[in-house]
């Protein structure tokens, strides 16, 4: 299943990535200024929107907090 990030380059980005890295094979990282600019992420996400926002497959899972809780759900980390 692919997933995407879309990154400010922060703390909690790089620990939304090395997640995602973990987690699904097809990864794609996209980085504010090189991708794409804050005033095309707060179109797609939001005026209130914090980075990280992430999908996986076709579905937007939101901040990395929003994310754990869905792979949590999902049975994707190994107690």
């Amino acid at each position: 299943m692919r997933a995407w990030i879309y990154s400010n380059g922060s703390q909690e980005c790089e620990r939304a990535s090395m997640l995602l890295r973990s987690t699904h094979s097809d990864f794609h990282e996209y980085f504010l200024g090189e991708h794409f600019t804050d005033k095309q992420f707060r179109a797609e996400f939001g005026d209130e929107a914090e980075y990280p926002q992430i999908a996986i497959g076709v579905h937007h899972r939101g901040s990395l907090k929003e994310t754990l809780n869905y792979c949590k759900e999902m049975g994707m980390f190994v107690e």
